[in-house]
């Protein structure tokens, strides 16, 4: 049987200890874990300890050892017995350690979100977790919990994640949203109340969108834009490429908050409030940025296949265009047709941008739905880029 597996990055050395340490195969223990030191290269070392399962003195002395080599030594995923062991022994105030996170299991229950970053589950009628796509997502999840909190503190309706839980080899974050829904699955369910609940959404859209932020705390919208455009320098005409990047330029900077995947199934309706999810894209900029995402996730991103809007948000194209163009409306206030419809074409701008430049880092030239995506994009933008002389709207 295995007392250890080693792994590097070049920079930390993971030691994984498996099963019991103690007496009878402590000397085994250190010596394993020597060699891994040895024909490894690394800077600092961190031990796993979720597949430990028992710890004695002799066990807890080369960990004493090992600590005087690595200053930096961190213990990870330590189950509850363990962990009692290093806390009563007082190892807890000499080395970072850290408790293992609760497993759960989302087999069977329900998808009421999806994103770039992560899938949504309602675990059961109060609880939902976020699980992320990424098996080495604990860096994002601290990112977006810290995100969360800060709208929270200004003023904006939020779920705030309470615990980090392990599901398969991944991470996700949960969730407390006491018989909340999101407000797709309501127009789903009653499809009478899609005039109000597009009110209730744009009326906190509003909201977000007056609330300032300090920009340190949140990524600049406009510099990532910038870099979309900036990407596709080499796949556009020389005289489009200069006009977007010209166009985003000259957005003004601006500090007030916006969401980022702002969209009916990251909207939930809780005791009558409407409340966000999904806080990993929230962001500062002109709410320009904020209609190129808005206008992918209703029509975007479902322009060559009108499928897509069923099968990311449960609902069908044409509802999807009216609560696309109910959003700009009710937003934009007492604007005419023609104007709505301009500010559309700005958003579209941005959001063909985004999806062309997806595509392409997806390698999309290389299967043919990714180059009918790619071509329909650039013509897009062939059409709006030479008659718009501005991202603003008065």
């Amino acid at each position: 049987m295995k007392l250890i597996e080693a792994s590097t990055d070049g920079k930390v050395l993971t030691v994984d200890l498996i099963g019991h340490v103690d007496s009878g195969n402590a000397m085994d223990v250190e010596a394993e874990i020597r060699t891994a030191c040895k024909e490894n290269q690394h800077e600092e070392l961190l031990i796993d300890a979720d597949r430990l399962e028992y710890i004695s003195s002799a066990g807890l002395r080369i960990i004493l050892r090992l600590r005087r080599e690595y200053p930096n030594l961190q213990i990870v995923n330590v189950n509850k017995d363990v962990y009692e062991v290093f806390e009563m022994t007082g190892f807890t105030e000499m080395v970072d350690i850290q408790k293992a996170f609760r497993r759960i299991s989302v087999d069977g229950c329900e998808v009421i979100g999806q994103g770039a970053n992560g899938k949504v589950y309602r675990i059961d009628e109060d609880t939902i977790v976020k699980i992320y796509y990424d098996e080495n997502a604990l860096p994002d999840i601290k990112r977006e919990r810290e995100l969360a909190r800060k709208a929270f503190v200004l003023g904006i309706p939020t779920a705030i994640p309470y615990d980090v839980v392990r599901v398969g080899d991944g991470y996700g974050s949960v969730y407390e949203l006491l018989n909340a829904s999101s407000f797709a699955s309501l127009i789903i369910k009653d499809p009478s109340r899609l005039d109000e609940l597009v009110r209730m959404s744009v009326d906190l859209l509003k909201k977000i969108h007056s609330t300032i932020v300090k920009p340190e705390d949140m990524p600049d919208m406009k510099a990532v834009a910038a870099g979309w455009g900036e990407f596709l320098k080499d796949y556009l005409p020389a005289e489009q490429y200069q006009k977007l990047h010209d166009l985003i330029a000259a957005v003004p900077d601006d500090n007030h908050m916006m969401h980022g995947d702002f969209h009916l199934k990251n909207v939930m309706l809780q005791d009558d409030e409407a409340l966000l999810i999904d806080m990993d894209t929230i962001c500062h900029g002109h709410p320009i940025f904020e209609f190129g995402s808005i206008f992918n996730a209703y029509q975007g991103y479902s322009a060559l296949d009108r499928e897509n809007c069923l099968n990311f948000l449960g609902i069908d194209y044409e509802t999807c265009t009216e609560i696309y163009r109910k959003t700009l409306k009710y937003y934009c206030d007492d604007r005419s047709d023609e104007e709505i419809e301009a500010i559309s074409h700005k958003a579209e701008i941005i959001g063909f941008t985004r999806i062309m430049r997806r595509s392409i880092r997806r390698n999309g030239f290389d299967t043919e739905e990714g180059r009918a995506t790619i071509e329909y994009c650039a013509s897009r933008l062939a059409e709006l880029l030479p008659v718009t002389d501005t991202l603003l709207w008065d």
